[in-house]
């Protein structure tokens, strides 16, 4: 079983394809509560968006890693926004939430919200967007909160630059 979740998240990582040059994305969405996020607002902090579904088992394998993330970068300069990439039932995605204890902002896309990022070719999909509003990372599959820490640092450490994606794909500063 676990060599199939590894050869599934191989598979997704080799099918991804480059990110176009860093440009600055915004979209808004309503969490689960009714309240409207915009990317634009968090202009200033870095954001890890992340596309996942209630189904799907690397996801869940990522929810305590994203959380512990969200709540110790959240006080400085990073948040988490997670994006349900699922048709479902609105008390069910609540009560999912409550369930994991998902501490950051759950969104409900919009039909299209994907084409802001790129096609979504396999869940979990994360975007770490910077300060200044520019998707300048993606990962296919599972993030650690080491992980995402690490990519931020070495971001921080070449501004203008962007982080090399696996397997080649490096989103290219304009």
């Amino acid at each position: 079983m676990r060599s199939l979740k590894t050869f599934t998240l191989l598979m997704l990582l080799v099918m991804s394809g480059p990110l176009p040059a860093a440009e600055r994305v915004d979209f808004h969405l309503r969490d689960l509560q009714g309240q409207e996020h915009r990317l634009s607002d968090y202009r200033g902090k870095w954001v890890v968006v992340n596309f996942w579904a209630t189904w799907c088992p690397p996801c869940l394998d990522e929810l305590p890693e994203l959380v512990d993330f969200h709540e110790a970068w959240q006080p400085r300069d990073a948040v988490v926004l997670g994006i349900n990439f699922e048709q479902v039932d609105g008390d069910y995605l609540r009560e999912f939430v409550d369930e994991y204890f998902i501490s950051y902002p759950v969104l409900v896309p919009q039909r299209g919200i994907e084409r802001l990022f790129g096609r979504i070719r396999g869940l979990p999909t994360t975007f770490i967007v910077s300060p200044q509003g520019e998707v300048v990372h993606r990962h296919v599959g599972s993030v650690t909160r080491e992980y995402l820490e690490s990519v931020i640092t070495q971001l921080r450490a070449r501004p203008g630059q962007t982080a090399f994606l696996p397997f080649g794909n490096p989103v290219e500063a304009p």
